[in-house]
């Protein structure tokens, strides 16, 4: 396993759809298991979507504290109710946003034996889940909000001030 580069906001690729997996191969369990390592060398970061290290795979692996959960081309079959909460990005570091998503998910995706199974959640593993989707339409959190704030100061940022953040730290 190795940890992989985080794409960040402004690469073009973070806005593709991914494309779905035709076979579970020992390349796809590779990447599933980098992406699990990637998550964890990130300090408690709940998700990761393939498209976020640059491969455009419907692939996610998530742990929302309850283990880690890999989802191989996930479709959304149901969501009702709704939460309100704070989501952040690891494509888009040093911000969080407010967003209103469904409080409950039902998912049908594969395992790794390539079976297929459901996964009925709710409350954050429900967020989680919608933000990840998101991130294989080529959606990001920050389309869903109305403000962005700094993660240090809790203070607005506006999307200028976010392009300008992460240019900076690139340049380091």
């Amino acid at each position: 396993m190795a940890e992989r580069i985080i794409v960040r906001l402004g690469d073009p690729i973070l806005r593709e759809t991914s494309k779905k997996v035709s076979a579970i191969t020992p390349q796809v369990e590779k990447i599933l298991d980098d992406m699990a390592q990637t998550i964890y060398a990130g300090k408690g970061r709940a998700g990761l979507s393939a498209i976020q290290i640059g491969i455009p795979k419907r692939l996610v692996v998530m742990d929302c504290g309850s283990g880690l959960v890999e989802l191989i081309n996930p479709v959304l079959l149901e969501k009702s109710g709704e939460q309100v909460g704070q989501e952040a990005c690891l494509s888009i570091p040093g911000v969080f946003g407010i967003v209103r998503r469904a409080n409950y998910v039902k998912v049908q995706t594969l395992n790794r034996q390539g079976e297929t199974i459901t996964i009925e959640a709710d409350d954050f593993l429900a967020r989680c889940i919608q933000h990840e989707l998101d991130h294989l339409e080529g959606i990001l959190f920050i389309d869903h909000v109305k403000e962005l704030f700094s993660a240090k100061t809790g203070k607005k940022v506006s999307l200028q001030d976010l392009h300008r953040m992460l240019f900076d730290r690139r340049r380091r």
